[in-house]
């Protein structure tokens, strides 16, 4: 009997006196471990990340080894030409993203972050099932297409069943994305110097991570859906997914699981609702509701910016209190903590828009860029076949060497020269990812320009160029990710209370959804303008040699200069003003950002 009881304490089981006991969720929600007892300060940290990070890889390598050659399945098995291939992807993707509000609504208020990922993982593991159905049983698709003019298109009941699929892994992800970083970040104590260091470098090797294993993995998946099987090609992702879950629930035991606290988004419309009722209330005479937080939660004070929403906590009679000190109605009284907390992000909003607009370049190259991959020569020496879903790597090494060179260059050799380990900062990376979209979108509109013109000049489907010659375009397209994505993640996790974290994953995720809306948005409106008249348009249909693709790049090179203005003369006072919510943090981390910051 001994044995077994402390056998429940190590697995986060506690006994309760009559053989009952509940479960290590329960057991390590009460509060963080770096706050309690000392049998609790063994939990979180990297010893709790590392299952987290292994976890994470595996997730990635499964959705990653779909989503990478998707674009390539449905053009070769679906017989999808070039709009609906990129409606469908991106459509797809948005929803992946937009389902994070939920995802982080139900963590927030009923499952927390251990279960909603958990859950989440299940359901991504039976949208990933039913896709592995769909290649390798062949009446689930329409027959291949004999030449480019003489296409099958798919059967209704046909695509019910790949959209089937494609919720599943949707709503799968709505579970996944908004939670897994900041489940990561719960681990750390950040009111600490330490803790902040610590968090600051696991956003970076989160990141550094997966992508290796996705490097070196992923060329053998894609290869195979490619070259050998497509059946098979899922099925390992499948299998990776399975092994991700198994990983994550082996390291229960180590992590710290916050209970849910409620969820902002909900406070957020009550505030709103709130202030709209009281529109007509003035400050003076009246008080506002600022109850006091658990010791374990930071409280923000109240700021003066947005002050029409300070109305929401103001008492305009004792009556509106229970005899604890409660709002009777939570819809008409609100915490400070309440609107302070809609205050702040709304002041985020102008930064997460300009992070959008580097996003919609980023997400282009897996849908046209791989179109254009397609129509390559994509020989290499005698006979080697290169997968056009390949070109993805070279984002993620070049994401990866960033990353590797940062963090173990960089930084080290900063702090050996100067004494202090010099970052860039939030604004600089920001700046420089916006650049690079621009570079990204001039170089692929050159590259496509001579792609098209060859395979003209030759009268051939494929162009005689190499697929190498894209390599430079979706590299760039991987050190946006590796300045913009990552700073802008940095920015919403490190800039909003821990009590938020699981929101700002999730408006990040939004930030991609909402780029992927836009993107299918744009591909639209350029094909119908385009395309009058019996003009060759800049893109649509199933050859990109009638098409004038380089054009659209022209425009969206455009849009990115747009937002290099917008983000300089505008959003980026919403970044460096930023405030924090922890005073401890203000001075060294606001002095560090002057240094490095560029006037």
């Amino acid at each position: 009997m001994k044995g077994t009881k402390e056998g429940r304490e190590r697995t986060g089981q506690k006994d309760m006196g009559d053989g009952s006991s509940f479960s290590f969720v329960e057991q390590n929600s009460q509060s963080p471990p770096y706050l309690s007892s000392s049998s609790k300060k063994a939990s979180g940290g990297w010893r709790a990340v590392k299952y987290i990070l292994a976890n994470e890889t595996f997730e990635k390598l499964a959705s990653m080894s779909l989503i990478a050659n998707m674009t390539v399945y449905l053009k070769t098995k679906y017989n999808m030409d070039g709009i609906l291939v990129v409606n469908v992807i991106n459509i797809w993707s948005g929803c992946s993203n937009i389902t994070s509000i939920a995802g982080a609504l139900i963590s927030d208020t009923f499952l927390g972050r251990f279960r909603t990922l958990l859950f989440g993982s299940i359901s991504s593991l039976l949208g990933m099932a039913t896709m592995t159905l769909t290649a390798g049983v062949p009446k689930l698709r329409p027959p291949t297409c004999i030449d480019e003019s003489n296409c099958i298109e798919p059967q209704l009941w046909q695509m019910g069943i790949l959209f089937a699929g494609l919720a599943l892994m949707a709503i799968g992800a709505g579970g996944i994305r908004p939670c897994n970083i900041a489940f990561g970040a719960d681990q750390f104590d950040t009111t600490t110097k330490k803790g902040r260091t610590q968090l600051e470098s696991f956003f970076n090797w989160w990141y550094f991570t997966f992508t290796l294993a996705l490097v070196i993995a992923l060329t053998g998946v894609v290869y195979i859906q490619t070259n050998i099987s497509w059946v098979i090609g899922f099925a390992i992702p499948t299998g990776c997914l399975f092994l991700s879950i198994t990983i994550f629930i082996i390291g229960h035991h180590a992590y710290i699981i916050m209970k849910p606290q409620g969820s902002v988004f909900v406070d957020m419309v009550k505030v709103i609702t709130a202030a709209i009722r009281k529109g007509r209330l003035t400050a003076s005479g009246h008080s506002f509701y600022d109850p006091g937080l658990h010791e374990s939660r930071s409280k923000l004070s109240r700021t003066k910016r947005f002050s029409c929403l300070d109305k929401a906590a103001l008492i305009a009679d004792q009556s509106e209190l229970d005899d604890q000190g409660k709002p009777k109605n939570e819809w008409r009284l609100c915490s400070i903590q309440q609107v302070e907390n809609l205050k702040m992000l709304l002041g985020m909003t102008p930064v997460w828009i300009a992070g959008i607009g580097c996003f919609i370049t980023m997400d282009l190259q897996g849908t046209i860029g791989i179109l254009q991959a397609i129509q390559t020569t994509k020989t290499l020496g005698s006979s080697f076949q290169v997968p056009p879903g390949w070109m993805g790597l070279s984002s993620m090494i070049a994401l990866a060497i960033w990353i590797l060179i940062y963090e173990q260059i960089w930084v080290p050799q900063t702090l050996k020269i100067t004494g202090k380990a010099k970052r860039l900062s939030m604004t600089q990376r920001i700046n420089i990812g916006i650049v690079i979209a621009i570079a990204s979108s001039l170089v692929a509109s050159v590259i496509e320009k001579h792609r098209r013109a060859v395979a003209l000049k030759q009268g051939s489907f494929e162009s005689p160029m190499s697929i190498l010659v894209l390599l430079p375009q979706f590299a760039l397209s991987g050190l946006i990710e590796a300045f913009a994505a990552v700073a802008l993640m940095e920015f919403l996790t490190t800039q909003l209370p821990e009590s938020m974290r699981t929101v700002a994953g999730a408006i990040f995720f939004v930030s991609l959804s909402l780029a992927s809306y836009l993107n299918s948005i744009l591909v639209n409106i350029v094909y119908k303008i385009t395309s009058k008249g019996g003009k060759s348009p800049w893109l649509g249909g199933h050859d990109l040699n009638k098409d004038r693709l380089e054009k659209f790049y022209y425009l969206v090179a455009g849009i990115g200069a747009l937002n290099f203005l917008y983000f300089n003369l505008f959003a980026r006072h919403y970044l460096t003003n930023a405030p924090t919510d922890k005073k401890e943090s203000e001075g060294p981390r606001n002095n560090e950002e002057q240094t490095l910051e560029v006037a």
